[in-house]
């Protein structure tokens, strides 16, 4: 736990303000992949994103630190992968089943079920102003998610592409507090590149059948644009956040940064000029900032 320890004030700050990082970044991969899913499969757009980023990360790595080392029980990282992993296959499959509003108000359980890994795992106790917190936010998250709209919200129903993504929200879910316990003193750096090698070893072979069929040639500078994006941003800089805070905040602290990302991504479009939201959809995101700040004044 960071708590207790020196300079731990200092550590858990930059923890959040890593957290809202990955909410932002996060918010722009959304546009930015939209740009390049209609030429790219999402199997070979994963795996192209975490294959680049492992080998950005580790070269960097290489040059910082030297020589790579095989790490002391590398299963670690095939399992941390392998979780990340499932969370984007199977929101894919998801989405191929139901529609993106469903599993975005799935998504809103992931810190709920990440507060009880933690306990289970870790025995991290959840303050009640903390989880006061999360039922604003995930509130919140709802109302900017279903627009504002009651007959939306009423209408929702769990499909099979709902009860998929939520097994892929309980992987990620997992995913927080596995990375405190299975941490064997190695540096976020290292972490993160060795993590970023599991995920893409278990995305290959959801990949490959599709690899060879990608015109690769016929690609524009928008759609590597985007992808670029992907790679630095969205994966490798947005892992290593997600690690940094994993190891430093408690697992029910993590994930609520994360519903921040439907009001980043309203901020982002009207500066593309796609518009602005309606004051309904306005008073949701700020309702998630309530419960954010909730989230923060609670102990840990």
């Amino acid at each position: 736990m960071t708590e207790g320890r020196p300079g731990a004030p200092r550590t858990a700050m930059i923890a959040r303000l890593a957290m809202l990082a990955y909410a932002l970044i996060i918010a722009g991969s959304f546009s930015f992949g939209a740009l390049a899913a209609p030429h790219v499969p999402s199997s070979v757009l994963n795996l192209v994103r975490f294959l680049a980023a492992f080998l950005l990360m580790a070269a960097l790595l290489r040059i910082v630190r030297g020589p790579l080392k095989v790490p002391v029980a590398p299963w670690r990282f095939l399992l941390l992968g392998g979780l990340m992993g499932a969370y984007f296959v199977l929101m894919f499959i998801a989405l191929q089943l139901t529609d993106p509003v469903s599993t975005s108000a799935v998504f809103t359980l992931i810190p709920f079920m990440a507060a009880g890994f933690g306990f289970l795992l870790l025995g991290q106790r959840t303050h009640p102003v903390v989880l006061a917190g999360l039922m604003i936010a995930a509130a919140g998250a709802l109302w900017v998610i279903f627009r504002g709209e009651i007959a939306r919200l009423s209408a929702f129903h769990v499909s099979t592409g709902g009860v998929i993504f939520f097994i892929g929200c309980a992987c990620q879910a997992l995913y927080a507090p596995l990375v405190r316990l299975l941490s064997r003193g190695e540096s976020v750096f290292e972490f993160t590149v060795w993590t970023l090698l599991g995920c893409t070893l278990c995305l290959l072979p959801f990949a490959i059948p599709q690899l060879a069929e990608t015109d690769w040639a016929g690609l524009n500078w928008v759609v590597w644009g985007a992808i670029a994006y992907l790679v630095i941003f969205a994966t490798a800089i947005s892992f290593f956040l997600l690690q940094y805070a994993s190891m430093h905040l408690p697992s029910a602290k993590v994930f609520p940064y994360a519903y921040l990302t439907p009001s980043f991504v309203i901020v982002l479009e009207a500066g593309l000029g796609h518009g602005l939201p309606s004051l309904a959809i306005v008073a949701g995101a700020a309702l998630t900032v309530l419960g954010l700040l909730v989230i923060l004044l609670g102990r840990d």
